[in-house]
């Protein structure tokens, strides 16, 4: 049965439930890289919740659509900046990972760059998948990006998670070119305001169905990152 769920920008007491689905989307072994030997998972947690409590950082809930139930529920969220401003939103995350863990990642590979809104996190609580709200947290990211006057949606996908490849080609992303981000080889997918490649894109022979929903047990991920 599908819920009633409508598309919301996100709020300073969300932080909590944005911080739990940004980490599903990075899954644990992503986070500990960060938190390292010593500390935990619920370390990491009160972190992002920090960050996603500030206004200055790429986590920020003004950076957050949140997908929400009647109740007030917080199912699902799509977390996007403007690429061109990566460096400076990244630095909340640098500070505030020294200062918790001792450990410096201002050296992080880059994982967007200035034209595009970088679709950094996408996650939807597993009880409510197969219902289509990653796809509808897709569209409003596109929305927003056209609202900034960028037009360009763009993601990293890691080359082992094809399922999480094909919920984007879905949706209408393809094919840029090849990066790397933390050790991983990764695709660059990007989508237009009118589901058409962005200029200068290489297309890939891969089917698209507009507007379809994501097919239930699908972690709404593309295995995101800082």
């Amino acid at each position: 049965m599908h819920e009633n769920i409508h598309i919301r920008q996100g709020k300073p007491t969300d932080a909590a439930a944005i911080s739990r689905l940004i980490i599903q989307a990075m899954t644990e072994e992503c986070c500990a890289h960060f938190y390292g030997p010593g500390h935990t998972i619920g370390d990491f947690q009160q972190l992002m919740e920090r960050l996603v409590a500030r206004e200055d950082s790429q986590y920020s809930y003004a950076n957050t659509l949140c997908a929400a139930s009647e109740t007030g529920l917080v199912v699902g969220i799509a977390v996007t900046y403007d690429g061109a401003r990566l460096h400076t939103l990244r630095n909340a995350f640098v500070s505030e990972a020294l200062k918790a863990f001792g450990t410096d990642h201002s050296g992080m590979d880059d994982e967007t760059q200035g034209g595009e809104l970088y679709l950094d996190s996408l996650a939807v609580l597993p009880g409510h998948q197969g219902q289509g709200i990653a796809t509808r947290l897709i569209q409003a990211s596109a929305a927003k990006a056209l609202r900034l006057g960028i037009g360009t949606l763009g993601l990293l996908v890691d080359k082992g998670n094809p399922r999480a490849e094909r919920l984007y080609t879905r949706c209408g992303f393809r094919y840029a070119n090849d990066s790397r981000w933390g050790g991983h080889e990764m695709k660059h997918l990007v989508l237009t305001a009118s589901g058409q490649p962005a200029a200068g894109s290489k297309q890939e022979e891969t089917a698209r169905t507009p507007g379809s929903q994501v097919p239930r047990g699908t972690t709404f991920s593309h295995e995101n990152h800082f």
